[in-house]
């Protein structure tokens, strides 16, 4: 996705939770789950349908203070929307 002011949201049908067994974040769905990776979670945490990609990108490195995550970021919710895991609203 190259317009950083679409709103990136999970796709319908999963949901994004802490899973204790498992000790991290998953992705849940009728068909399974996915753990996803301390990375991945921080992204999903921030795409709620109300922040653009530039706002989570913003809001991440405001929250773990780093700078330079946009490649990062954009890579990823490219790769999630491949698999279906996000859409833009």
């Amino acid at each position: 996705m190259s317009d950083l002011n679409a709103k990136p949201t999970l796709a319908p049908g999963y949901r994004f939770q802490w899973e204790p067994v498992q000790e991290r974040h998953v992705l849940l769905y009728p068909e399974g789950m996915v753990q996803l990776n301390e990375t991945a979670a921080a992204i999903l945490t921030f795409c709620d349908g109300t922040r653009s990609i530039l706002g989570v990108i913003t809001d991440l490195e405001n929250e773990y203070k780093a700078e330079g995550l946009r490649e990062d970021v954009v890579g990823f919710l490219r790769e999630a929307v491949d698999r279906g895991w996000v859409r833009y609203g």
